[in-house]
């Protein structure tokens, strides 16, 4: 009996071992969402002056090597980078702008489209949030802020090209 148990926690260890080996193969703990815009100024003033965020850097693809990458027929474009703390694991949200029209209606509501439609952001003070929103004149959706249970509030807004951008604190 005792061989069965030390082989069976022997499979068991190795199994765990292997699983947590095999999920553990990517180089950073965070995720760089990029979101193309219409206008990339209206953009970065929304996510810096509004949601609070920090342009950290800046780069550009050239034409070539945009074509090279499969990312367009060799248009080349800019992106900024923004984080909301300027630490190296902190989230990514990089913006670019072909400085085209959208060819999708700006949705009302979240299921109006598919792909990544929001993003949420989860903050210290809500009341800070909710004074820059209303510096900048953002209006919030439905009947936000609202409570979410006992401790959690919540907002939502959308940014210029109608991405909803829900806010979400303890206080």
């Amino acid at each position: 009996m005792k061989k069965k148990s030390i082989a069976f926690y022997i499979i068991v260890f190795g199994l765990l071992f292997f699983n947590a080996k095999a999920q553990n193969n990517f180089l950073k703990p965070t995720i760089s969402l990029g979101i193309l815009v219409e206008d990339l100024n209206k953009s970065i003033d929304f996510y810096t002056n509004v949601v609070g965020m920090l342009q950290v850097r800046e780069f550009v693809i050239d034409s070539n090597k945009a074509k090279r990458m499969g990312l367009s027929k060799e248009e080349k474009f800019d992106i900024k980078v923004l984080k909301l703390e300027n630490t190296e694991n902190a989230t990514e949200l990089k913006l670019m702008s072909f400085a085209k029209k959208t060819d999708h209606s700006k949705q009302k509501y979240l299921p109006d489209s598919n792909g990544i439609r929001y993003l949420t952001i989860y903050v210290k003070s809500l009341q800070l949030v909710l004074e820059r929103i209303k510096k900048f004149n953002i209006k919030t959706l439905g009947q936000t802020p609202t409570m979410l249970d006992e401790k959690r509030r919540f907002v939502l807004i959308q940014d210029p090209d109608g991405n909803f951008v829900e806010f979400i604190s303890s206080e």
